[in-house]
């Protein structure tokens, strides 16, 4: 009997043994498939980025499963976005709250439809962000839950001490691109006033918002809206379409046609940074106090310098077409300063004296906007070789 039991336990283990082998070859079969799997997965995204090298960023060559499309013209309709609470009734002058937190300044403003601003206020984040040398994300979200409600409150007081329920017919908000985090501010304060007043909620595309903030009126009103059986009468200081330069937002630096509210042609993009990026690089390389903004900064220390004294190459002026690149740029005024600082025998570029700086400062500005000029000449060229030849305008934004 023990040799009986020291067999069923030998021939036991060998079979938990067996098991055992089996799964762990299950194991590493399924473990090697799915290796292929991603590695296949891997090699597929390599090879569809390979494809958009050399190209502008933001451009949408069908390579993003969400596009900003409003009106919809993947189907060949007319119908897009819906605002599901409705709009005001827009055969007759209506007014709106515009509130705005998409990075570092918080601002709020009550507007009429016929591009009349009644009144406004910004809260300001410079000083906050100076220290750091650029934009905190989390310090602008904090100021902006501080100042968002008396930022609003402040601009209805400017507008003639208006009310959101008896004088405003819709809010609007910057619902993006920005930074997500201050966005979120914003747009939850003017939910929470939407729903409270049971006012139409409007979500507004933060560029969009640049480009068509041109065509307001006020003074320079020249092109008459006439009225139609859904909107009122209205002038404008432009009509569509027009040529757009877009250098004011972030991190956005394109070229593109204005053909109507969201339908827009992009001509060129940056392939890398943005001329705003390279503004505020350029200002934390010189040691400039950064807290409004790079571009500021550097233009005012470039007055007092020459734009002649530092060579530098101006970006892409072998490429006959419309993108924009400064990460070059960039580099070269990085080197540039360098061999200053090694000429002058000075510990840092920040130790370099005014004059050196304002010349750093004043070549890189020039070289920069060269570069601009250039894409905006091979922009005009196209607009005016196409057969209709309709653009005739231009926004600077």
């Amino acid at each position: 009997s023990l040799v009986e039991s020291e067999t069923t336990t030998t021939k036991k283990k060998e079979e938990d043994s067996y098991e055992t082998e089996e799964q762990q070859q299950i194991a590493l079969k399924r473990h090697l498939r799915d290796s292929i799997k991603k590695q296949k997965k891997i090699q597929a995204a390599r090879k569809k980025r390979l494809k958009f090298i050399g190209m502008a960023k933001a451009v949408d060559r069908g390579q993003f499963a969400i596009t900003y499309n409003p009106r919809n013209t993947n189907s060949n309709t007319t119908t897009g976005f819906q605002a599901k609470s409705g709009l005001p009734d827009r055969t007759k002058l209506f007014t709106v709250l515009g509130i705005e937190s998409s990075c570092d300044d918080t601002g709020a403003a009550v507007i009429r439809s016929d591009g009349t601003i009644l009144g406004e206020a910004l809260a300001s984040q410079g000083e906050i962000h100076e220290e750091w040398g650029g934009v905190v994300p989390a310090l602008a979200q904090k100021a902006h839950a501080a100042n968002i409600q008396s930022v609003i409150q402040d601009a209805l007081r400017n507008a003639g001490n208006m009310t959101i329920e008896e004088d405003i017919d819709a809010i609007g908000v910057t619902v993006g691109p920005g930074l997500e985090i201050c966005l979120r501010v914003g747009c939850y304060a003017a939910r929470d006033l939407a729903i409270q007043y049971n006012k139409p909620f409007v979500g507004v595309h933060h560029l969009e918002a640049h480009i068509l903030m041109s065509r307001i009126g006020g003074s320079n009103a020249v092109h008459n809206i006439p009225a139609t059986s859904e909107t009122h009468g209205s002038t404008r200081a432009m009509d569509f379409p027009f040529l757009v330069l877009l250098v004011s937002a972030g991190g956005h630096c394109q070229l593109m046609k204005c053909h109507g509210i969201g339908n827009y042609t992009i001509l060129g993009g940056t392939l890398d940074d943005s001329i705003g990026e390279a503004y505020d690089k350029t200002a934390r390389l010189l040691g400039l106090p950064v807290g409004g903004g790079g571009g500021p900064a550097v233009e005012k220390l470039a007055k007092e310098g020459n734009p002649s004294s530092i060579k530098l190459t101006i970006p892409l002026h072998r490429r006959k077409d419309c993108d924009f690149s400064y990460a070059g740029l960039k580099t070269g005024v990085r080197m540039a300063a360098e061999k200053i600082r090694i000429e002058r025998g000075v510990e840092s570029i920040e130790h370099l004296s005014k004059e050196d700086k304002a010349d750093i400062a004043a070549s890189f500005q020039n070289v920069a906007i060269l570069h601009i000029e250039q894409r905006l000449k091979r922009a005009m060229t196209l607009c005016e070789e196409e057969e209709d030849n309709l653009i005739k305008t231009m926004a600077v934004v």
